[in-house]
């Protein structure tokens, strides 16, 4: 019995230990970065998922309305927005919907988790729209809860803005969708996030 406890708690942190060695450099801005110092690209996160599979919880931390028209990856395990427009309120300065944080962000994950049989040592890898705005946040808001191992993928879905040249503004440096990863605008309905369901 006693040798049966030993190795799963080897296992366990085996499992909660960072999922890669040769992971993506630390960001240079303090807004950028977590406690765990975890982070991943796109490719990265993809390489890790192939091959930790359901060890690992993948999480898309976007609005669902969002996702609807920016593309989704099936590899993505679930949605739970960190941040859910409000529709009744208006952001002036960036002439968009105000963002707000969702209420049931962490405890979403949590309960992701254990619907896979998982506990809080088991790694979590948090993808935005471009890693800055949400991800390292998101990350955060993760900080003393009890998870092990907290993840942020840098370059995001989406990845960065064009800075120069006739495209501008679009977002065509790095990123999962720019990595040539898996993606497309069909949606699960089961992954995405849904208050009350």
């Amino acid at each position: 019995m006693l040798h049966h406890h030993l190795v799963r708690t080897a296992l366990a942190a085996v499992v909660a230990l960072p999922l890669a060695v040769g992971a993506a450099p630390e960001p240079t801005d303090p807004a950028r970065q977590t406690s765990w110092r975890l982070y991943l690209t796109s490719q990265e996160a993809f390489d890790l998922k192939q091959e930790k599979g359901d060890q690992v919880l993948f999480v898309d931390v976007r609005d669902p309305i969002e996702i609807m028209f920016t593309g989704f990856t099936e590899v993505v395990d679930v949605n739970v927005p960190f941040l859910l427009a409000n529709r009744d309120a208006w952001n002036e300065k960036k002439s968009v919907f105000l963002m707000e944080p969702n209420p049931d962000f962490e405890p979403a994950i949590a309960r992701a988790l254990t619907a896979r049989g998982l506990g809080k040592d088991t790694p979590v890898i948090l993808m935005c729209r471009s890693g800055g705005e949400r991800g390292a946040p998101s990350a955060r808001a993760l900080e003393g809860k009890g998870y092990g191992a907290v993840h942020v993928v840098v370059d995001g879905f989406e990845g960065a803005t064009v800075k120069e040249g006739p495209r501008k503004g679009w977002r065509l440096v790095d990123g999962w969708k720019n990595a040539g990863l898996p993606w497309g605008y069909r949606l699960d309905p089961d992954k995405l996030y849904r208050p009350g369901r």
